[in-house]
């Protein structure tokens, strides 16, 4: 009795005995547990959750601008902060996440170099989208001080999302 293991009786056609888990067993796993929850911990940084809210934010907003402009058969734009009118979708960032790009984050591959978007990551303060399926041609900066998000919305209303991987010194699709 004792040896510290549980055993759980088997009914019908298994009723060999079956060991149950020692109390080894569950403290290494425990254990174990214990160290993939710190790990993730010490990896995980609010202000890229923060980034990834802003990320969903901007997509959902241009998004619903397309959707309003052709029910609605009128410009609708997209931009920071509190707009003026109907026809306006404000976008809101968390605290942590600001605008622009880092100076040490290179340009995304193919780019050309945007002097207004580069210093103050925005090349257009407003997106503009029309009820044919165009816009603003624009591109948007938004950092966490770590992580970089790039949002370019091409003339044709094609929106494409990037982001800086300081871990892997590149640019990856959001």
């Amino acid at each position: 009795m004792g040896t510290g293991l549980l055993r759980i009786p088997l009914t019908g056609a298994g009723r060999h005995a079956q060991r149950g888990v020692s109390l080894l067993d569950f403290t290494l796993t425990m254990g174990i547990s214990g160290l993939l929850a710190l790990v993730g911990a010490t990896q995980w940084h609010p202000g890229h959750a923060e980034l990834g809210a802003a990320q969903h934010e901007l997509a959902e907003s241009l998004d619903q601008a397309f959707v309003m402009a052709r029910a609605r058969g009128v410009n609708v734009t997209v931009g920071l902060g509190n707009g003026q009118g109907p026809n306006h979708l404000p976008i809101r960032l968390g605290r942590r996440v600001k605008w622009g790009k880092p100076a040490r984050v290179p340009l995304p591959p193919g780019m050309d170099d945007p002097a207004k978007a580069d210093i103050q990551g925005e090349a257009h303060p407003l997106i503009t989208v029309t009820p044919r399926h165009t816009a603003t041609a624009s591109c948007w900066f938004l950092n966490d001080g770590e992580e970089v998000l790039c949002m370019r919305l091409s003339n044709r209303g094609r929106v494409r999302m990037l982001r800086w991987r300081p871990d892997l010194r590149h640019w990856a699709r959001a």
